[in-house]
C-alpha cells in the first residue's frame, strides 16, 4: 500500500530537528526573514493594511504578537493576517516555489513564535519546514497553477504555514498531518484580483489560516489524513488539468535532499510583479549602454511568455497598484525615471502625461518557447526599442538580477532593508533590527526582535 502524502508530510514536520538542517539552508531562511520584515515595515501604512487592521479591530497595547514591529499588538492569528498582508502589499517580497513563500511563512512564524516564546533556531527550523512542505506539494503537478486562475501564494501558502506552525507547536505526526489538511481546506486566492488590494490579502489570509490550522489540530480538531492526495482533495482540486497530478509519496530523500537549497529565494529589486523583472532589467540595461529619451521612441516591444503576459494584465494602468501588473508601465517607468522603485509606484507618477503617453507605445508579444527549468517562463525576455530615426536597440535577459542564480550580495540585501525602513520613516531602528534578523538563529526568544524594534 502506497504511503499517504498527507501522513508523510505530518511525519516530516514532527520529526525535523534544527541540527539536521544544513547551514546553507538555514542561511536561505535567514534571508527570507530579513527581506520579508523589511518589506513588511515598508508596507505597514498601505491602505489595505489599514483597512484590515480597522475592520478586525484587534490592535492595542496588549496581545500575543506585534503588528508590523510597532507598538500595537494583537492575537497571534490576527497579527499574522495583518503582517502577511503588509509584507505583500508592495509586491516587493521574495519569490520561489511558483509564489511568494516568505510573505506567508515569516508572518505566521513570527506571530506564533512570539506567542509561544520560541527561540530563533526554532523559528528558522519552522521556516525550513514550511518551505519543504510547500516545495513537495508543487512537485506533484507539473502544470502552472496561474493558468487555472489560482494565486499559488494563497493556495500553497496556507498549507506551508500550517506545517511551519505545527512544527513550532511540537505537534505529533498525526496532528501535524491534520494541521496540513486543515490548511489545505483554507487554501484560496484568485489571479483575477491581481492589481488590487485583494492580492496581498491572499498572503495575509494564508498566514492566518496556517496558524489557526495548527492551533485547531493541536486542540483536537480532526481532518482527513488523505486530504492532500484524495481524488477530491487538495492536489486534484487545484490542478489545472487533474490528469497531471502525481500521487507518489515523498521520496526516501525527503527531509535530506533539501529543496530549499535547490530552489532557494529570488529577492526582488523592483516593487512590481516578478513576471516583469526580466524585461525591466533588460530596459535598464539597454538605456545604460544607449541612453534614450521618451520623445525619441517610436515603439517598444516586449517578448514574454504567455503566462507572464497574462499576469501583467494592465496595459494602461491608472494607479500604483495596477501598475505593478503592467509590462507597459515597467518599460515606461524604467526609460523615463531610469529606475523602478517605491517612489515611482504611486498614482501620481503613473498618471503623469509622459508616462501615460509612452505606455501606449509599448506592445507585448508572446514567446511560445518554454524554459524547461522554470514553468511559466520563456527561456529569456527581450525588449526591443525602435526610435523615430529607425534605429533598433535590443536587450535580452535570461535571469533577473536577484534571482537565485544571480543573487544579490549581502550588501545589496542590507541596502534594500535600509531603504524599506527609511521609506516607512523607521530608519532610526533599521540597524538594530537588521542585525538581530541577520543573526536570527542565535536569538533566545522571538520577543527580542520586537524589542530591537
Amino acid at each position: 500500500m502506497a504511503r499517504s502524502i498527507t501522513r508523510s508530510l505530518g511525519a516530516f514536520v514532527s520529526g525535523l530537528r534544527f541540527d539536521a538542517i544544513p547551514p546553507a539552508a538555514r542561511d536561505v531562511a535567514r534571508t527570507g526573514f530579513v527581506d520579508c520584515v523589511g518589506v513588511m515595515i515598508a508596507g505597514k501604512d498601505e491602505p489595505v493594511v489599514q483597512i484590515l487592521r480597522d475592520t478586525l479591530g484587534v490592535a492595542g497595547p496588549k496581545g500575543e504578537a506585534a503588528l508590523t514591529f510597532g507598538s500595537q499588538r494583537a492575537p497571534a492569528p490576527d497579527a499574522a493576517w495583518i503582517n502577511g498582508t503588509a509584507a505583500h502589499a508592495l509586491d516587493y517580497d521574495d519569490v520561489a516555489l511558483r509564489g511568494h513563500p516568505s510573505t506567508v511563512l515569516v508572518p505566521a512564524i513570527l506571530a506564533e513564535g512570539e506567542a509561544l516564546g520560541a527561540t530563533g533556531a526554532e523559528m528558522v527550523a519552522a521556516y525550513v519546514t514550511g518551505y519543504e512542505v510547500w516545495a513537495e506539494l508543487i512537485r506533484h503537478d507539473e502544470d502552472y497553477h496561474h493558468e487555472k486562475g489560482w494565486h499559488p501564494t494563497g493556495v500553497f501558502g496556507a498549507v506551508g504555514a500550517a506545517a511551519a506552525c505545527a512544527y513550532l507547536r511540537g505537534l505529533d505526526a498525526d496532528r501535524a498531518a491534520q494541521a496540513i489538511a486543515l490548511g489545505a481546506s483554507q487554501s484560496a486566492g484568485l489571479g483575477a484580483n491581481f492589481g488590487t488590494m485583494t492580492k496581498p490579502f491572499h498572503a495575509g489570509r494564508s498566514a492566518h489560516a496556517g496558524l489557526i490550522a495548527a492551533r485547531l489540530a493541536g486542540a483536537g480538531m480532526t481532518a482527513s489524513l488523505d486530504a492532500i492526495e484524495h481524488p477530491r482533495g487538495f492536489l486534484f482540486a487545484i490542478s489545472p488539468q487533474g490528469r497531471t497530478v502525481g500521487l507518489d509519496a515523498p521520496s526516501d530523500g525527503f527531509g535530506r535532499d533539501w529543496r530549499i537549497l535547490e530552489s532557494r529565494l529570488s529577492i526582488k529589486k523592483f516593487p512590481i510583479c516578478y513576471c516583469g523583472h526580466r524585461a525591466t532589467d533588460a530596459m535598464l540595461g539597454l538605456i545604460a549602454r544607449r541612453p534614450v529619451k521618451a520623445n525619441e521612441v517610436e515603439k517598444i516591444e516586449v517578448l514574454l511568455s504567455r503566462v507572464h503576459a497574462g499576469t501583467l494584465r494592465n496595459a494602461l494602468p491608472q494607479t500604483g497598484l495596477e501598475a505593478k501588473f503592467s509590462a507597459q508601465f515597467d518599460m515606461a517607468c524604467a526609460l523615463i525615471a531610469g529606475k523602478v522603485g517605491l517612489m515611482e509606484l504611486t498614482d501620481a507618477f503613473v498618471q503623469r502625461p509622459d508616462v501615460q503617453a509612452l505606455m501606449k507605445r509599448v506592445s507585448v508579444t508572446i514567446n511560445s518557447e518554454i524554459d524547461p527549468d522554470l514553468p511559466g517562463y520563456a527561456p529569456a525576455d527581450t525588449v526591443t526599442v525602435t526610435l523615430r530615426n529607425g534605429e533598433r536597440i535590443e536587450e535580452t535577459v535570461r535571469r533577473a538580477r536577484g534571482h537565485a542564480e544571480v543573487p544579490l550580495t549581502e550588501a545589496e540585501l542590507r541596502a534594500k532593508f535600509m531603504d524599506c525602513l527609511q521609506a516607512a520613516g523607521e530608519g532610526a531602528r533599521a540597524d538594530a533590527l537588521f542585525e538581530r534578523l541577520n543573526n536570527i538563529a542565535t536569538l533566545g526568544a522571538a520577543i527580542e526582535l520586537s524589542e530591537a524594534a
